[in-house]
């Protein structure tokens, strides 16, 4: 599944771990017999090894339907993050409270 939007987290919002990793919205493939995608992934780069990739947000697709389809992310400058989706038309804001 390729990605959307890509972002690299450098707010404080979330926890430290959460700097400089990139997030990544998967739109998701509707023409599929088995869909994939239709949620954001966290994408850690490490020099000299592989990415590792991790949920971040999902809940787009139920079953074999979809509700809506993530396709960008943008850091705002409180440090939360917003997420865009273009089936609905709406735009998510994603915050974290310690």
């Amino acid at each position: 599944m390729a990605g959307n939007g890509v972002q690299f987290y450098t707010g404080s919002m979330f926890p430290p771990e959460y700097r400089n990793r990139m997030f990544l919205a998967q739109r998701g493939s509707w023409n599929r017999s088995q869909k994939t995608g239709f949620k954001v992934m966290m994408v850690t780069l490490r020099p000299g090894d592989v990415p590792r990739y991790e949920t971040f947000a999902e809940g787009w697709l139920d079953g074999d339907k979809f509700w809506g389809r993530p396709v960008y992310t943008q850091q705002m400058k409180d440090g939360s993050l917003l997420i865009s989706d273009d089936y609905v038309g709406a735009i998510y804001r994603v915050t974290y409270q310690r």
